[in-house]
């Protein structure tokens, strides 16, 4: 596996067999979710009171590689596991090492929450994991606890640890904001990725789910006018293969990111679609339509031309975009982002 950026932007002339949508757009990001279950309760993105899917209504592992298999084989070239927890899933670690053997996968990368990466960093490094994306929405223990439900900030601050330790290619916190919850502590978030040597995304609350949604909106260009009297910033075309803008801190190895799903719609551009941990595929996050692959997959056990075809047959519900509204005071989809994938 290479381990340069990806260019989202698709060719001139697709390969015989890429996913194309109708708008032209070249899918080479995939983001599966291998799990719906967590170790903590994030209060946007789950209810405090869970109901998790049966284990039999889960994507197996062996079918997880599957679907990275023949996405590969369709010009994916990107593919991040998601969940939930992903490292809360059982032999995750297997699926990591035998999809990063795909010939074609250029990089493999995971988000978590980092509660078990103290555990398991040096492990995914060895498998074939090449970068990491760590949840941190607050650097104080007590607002950790508020956020999370559960959670315990300290084991995550020595996963962050243990995940540099690890020497991945690259590490980038991301960090949801909120207005009253967590906005105070942005600056100070930038200061502890630039101690770590390690990159921060800031990302717009998507409305997903029947959580509360009391608190105010808080965008990127505040955030970003926000940080600008602390640090030298400079705007970068550096890309991941997804949908942040990133800006530099010279001097620095640390990039800071906005993820903007509200104030800078990025779905012209759009190079991704998300699959749950029950096979339903999305090629929009911000729409309903889904397809779902379990028949496919478990009709056909030995046989991925089914499969195959039901992936090129989702490309014609991606739409053109998404339209949120930041204001609303309710979820604009009912699923959770914990089901979607995150």
């Amino acid at each position: 596996m290479r381990d340069e950026p990806l260019n989202p932007a698709a060719p001139s002339s697709p390969a015989p067999g890429a996913l194309v949508d109708q708008y032209g757009r070249r899918i080479t990001y995939l983001r599966l979710s291998i799990t719906d279950r967590c170790d903590f309760r994030c209060f946007y993105c789950m209810a405090e009171e869970m109901e998790f899917l049966p284990r039999d209504h889960l994507l197996s592992l062996e079918e997880c590689l599957r679907v990275i298999r023949a996405f590969v084989d369709m010009g994916v070239s990107k593919v991040r596991i998601t969940g939930g927890e992903p490292l809360v899933r059982r032999n995750a670690l297997w699926l990591m090492r035998d999809a990063a053997r795909l010939e074609g996968l250029r990089e493999l990368v995971v988000t978590t929450n980092g509660s078990q990466l103290e555990r398991h960093a040096a492990d995914m490094r060895a498998a074939g994991v090449r970068r990491v994306n760590i949840s941190l929405d607050t650097l104080r223990a007590d607002r950790f606890k508020t956020i999370t439900r559960v959670g315990d900030l300290s084991k995550v601050l020595r996963g962050i640890d243990a995940a540099v330790a690890a020497g991945f290619n690259g590490i980038k916190l991301n960090t949801v904001m909120m207005r009253g919850v967590n906005d105070d502590e942005f600056i100070d978030l930038a200061h502890f990725a630039v101690d770590k040597g390690i990159d921060l995304s800031f990302i717009e609350e998507m409305p997903l789910g029947e959580v509360d949604r009391a608190r105010a909106y808080f965008g990127s260009d505040e955030a970003l006018a926000l940080l600008r009297p602390h640090f030298e910033l400079v705007s970068s075309e550096e890309t991941t293969g997804g949908p942040a803008r990133y800006w530099r801190i010279p001097g620095t190895r640390t990039k800071i990111g906005f993820i903007s799903p509200h104030s800078h719609n990025f779905c012209d551009t759009c190079n991704r679609v998300r699959i749950t941990c029950k096979g339903e595929l999305y090629p929009c996050l911000g729409q309903n339509d889904a397809v779902s692959l379990m028949p496919a997959l478990r009709a056909h056990p030995g046989d991925d031309a089914p499969l195959r075809q039901a992936i090129t047959d989702a490309m014609g519900l991606k739409p053109k975009g998404h339209e949120f509204d930041p204001q609303a005071p309710g979820p604009q989809l009912i699923r959770f982002m914990s089901m979607t994938g995150g």
